[in-house]
């Protein structure tokens, strides 16, 4: 009886875990990220207590296996720790967030080891969540839901359409598995015939929404996870190895139009979304930049835009760009390539550890014939290198359990100090958490977009102990203040704000306020840095000609030169404020 209470408890805790995804209110100006943390936080919290219940209760009982992998977590996170910039502390929320999971890791390792059926059943419950998500999408396509982003039809329970297929991505593999592994016996159960028609469901709903989201990374991960699992049950290393001792020429010659056809279809899919493409090509040698700069240690958690800015600022600043680098520049969050990401906070030494952890993983799967999972680690694993999938909660917690569903061994291994642990963190995080902060910074960020600034300034001011190292609510506080005239305030926030995230606007305002005070050359100093950021914008072009304009440092030279370029430079988008700064900056030629 106790044993079966225990299972009951740890599937319903494991599936709520696992909903993650779907968690939000859809209240909150961050939601998509901050309700489904905080959701993660308290399962986590329940699922230590009831795991730290069951050694008080039965100490004698066997503990989780111990392996090698299970000494690379406590690695990752020692370094995590030594790299980490307490001097300006960013994210500690995420800091908190990353050991949490860190000692999640042995405590799904016990509940696994404890109870080997979970796997096949949350694998099912993958295939589930698949279903939901595949089914979501396609009503947002009818129109018959709602997406939630005003640009795109498409994103599921996401934010936008390319995590969303990347999910779908991931849930393709174990769909496929599970059809092949039942097609392939001749007599099934009520119960393996419901699965079987389910699985089979599932992928063809997959099928017939993902092209829809026009990710071309989800595209090329589901192939190539599909193709592996389908390989494997084909056995496809026996027969090309085989054909390979008898047919050495055609086989060679088979692989080389396989390469040509595969380079055809590369070329084509970057075609497809040509300017998204180079965008990409550009964050990946702008954060190799930023690699180079402190490859060993990184930037620190959460270091990724203030170092992207910095390297991307210095890299235009040298004139050494092509016109397509110039159009696709942006302001990313992150480097859309998760090794890279990796690389750039935590350093090359930390990259390849988590590598190692990953590869013994997936090896052991291998071993343990866990093929679907195995497949939607890879899927992952491909999705990764143009994708963020690991900057989503819901995301990430998939990918954790696939990681930890691959590790399954006999031996023991203490418990009770991670148990302890997790429950510590998940404690202090349930005390410190934002979910109330960003509620209320949602009510603030709407009287600051009517205009309202003095009430927002409020309201910011009460939040700020809690936000103060969120890059977009030190920019709105900032910005209010901006329109407030309290300029001195207003700059120090903002230069706040440069540790936290890479956007030039802020420039733009330090550089305004700098101005409104009469320190002209620190705010030709900022501006000329916003143009060097990001050269194709035209507005701070215009910040400089305003400011070469004014009578206490008139400029004539430098007004003509940066007239010209905002009469001359082709925007990204045609638009009615680039309409109104050129006919301004005309009247300042007269």
């Amino acid at each position: 009886m106790k044993e079966l209470l225990k299972l009951g408890v740890y599937t319903l805790l494991g599936t709520l875990l696992l909903s993650a995804p779907f968690a939000g209110l859809g209240m909150l100006s961050t939601h998509l990220v901050t309700e489904k943390t905080f959701w993660i936080q308290l399962i986590t919290l329940f699922l230590s207590a009831v795991s730290l219940q069951g050694l008080w209760l039965n100490p004698s009982k066997e503990l989780c296996p111990w392996t090698y992998v299970d000494i690379l977590p406590l690695s990752l996170l020692g370094l995590i720790l030594l790299s980490y910039p307490y001097s300006i502390h960013p994210e500690p929320e995420k800091l908190l967030f990353i050991g949490q999971m860190v000692v999640l890791w042995y405590l799904l390792r016990q509940v696994l080891h404890e109870c080997p059926v979970l796997i096949g059943y949350f694998s099912m419950f993958f295939i589930a969540t698949g279903l939901i998500e595949a089914i979501w999408g396609f009503r947002q396509l009818q129109g018959w839901a709602y997406s939630n982003h005003s640009l795109f039809r498409l994103t599921g329970s996401f934010f936008n359409p390319g995590p969303y297929s990347g999910y779908l991505a991931m849930i393709f593999p174990l769909c496929l598995h599970e059809w092949l592994n039942l097609k392939e016996r001749t007599e099934r159960t009520w119960v393996e015939q419901g699965k079987y028609y389910m699985a089979l469901g599932v992928m063809l709903l997959i099928l017939c929404v993902l092209p829809a989201g026009m990710s071309r990374s989800a595209w090329m991960a589901a192939a190539v996870s599909g193709i592996w699992v389908y390989g494997i049950h084909a056995s496809w290393a026996t027969w090309l190895k085989e054909a390979g001792q008898k047919y050495k020429k055609t086989m060679i010659t088979g692989l080389v139009i396989g390469g040509l056809v595969l380079i055809m279809i590369g070329y084509v899919l970057f075609q497809l979304k040509a300017a998204s493409a180079n965008g990409r090509l550009l964050m990946w040698k702008i954060s190799c930049l930023a690699i180079a700069e402190s490859p060993v240690v990184g930037h620190g958690a959460d270091g990724f835009v203030s170092a992207y800015g910095r390297a991307q600022e210095e890299y235009f600043a040298n004139g050494e760009y092509s016109e397509t680098e110039e159009l696709v520049a942006g302001s990313p969050e992150y480097a859309f390539n998760e090794y890279l990401q990796v690389a750039v906070e935590y350093g090359i030494p930390f990259l390849f550890v988590v590598l190692l952890v990953i590869a013994f993983c997936f090896w052991r799967g291998i071993t343990e014939k866990q093929i679907g999972i195995c497949g939607g680690v890879i899927s992952v694993l491909v999705f990764a290198l143009s994708s963020y999938p690991m900057q989503i909660p819901g995301f990430a917690m998939t990918f954790y359990f696939l990681l930890a569903a691959c590790v399954i061994g006999r031996s023991k291994v203490a418990l009770l100090f991670f148990i302890l642990m997790i429950a510590l963190l998940g404690a202090y995080y349930w005390k410190n958490n934002q979910y109330k902060a960003c509620k209320e910074w949602y009510r603030s960020k709407m009287l600051y977009n009517i205009g309202a600034y003095q009430a927002a300034k409020e309201g910011y001011e009460k939040l700020y102990p809690d936000l103060k190292t969120r890059g977009t609510f030190l920019f709105e506080y900032g910005h209010c203040l901006h329109k407030l005239k309290e300029y001195d305030n207003s700059t120090r926030l903002m230069q706040e704000a440069m540790k936290y995230t890479c956007d030039p606007m802020v420039l733009n305002i330090i550089g305004k306020n700098y101005q409104a005070t009469g320190e002209y050359e620190e705010a030709e100093e900022s501006l000329i840095r916003s143009t060097h950021r990001l050269p194709g914008r035209i507005y701070p072009y215009y910040l400089l000609v305003k400011l070469y304009a004014e009578s206490e440092y008139r400029q004539p030279e430098k007004l003509k030169y940066a007239a010209e370029v905002v009469l001359t430079k082709e925007p990204k988008v045609q638009s009615t404020a680039v309409k109104e700064m050129r006919a301004e900056v005309q009247k300042y030629l007269k």
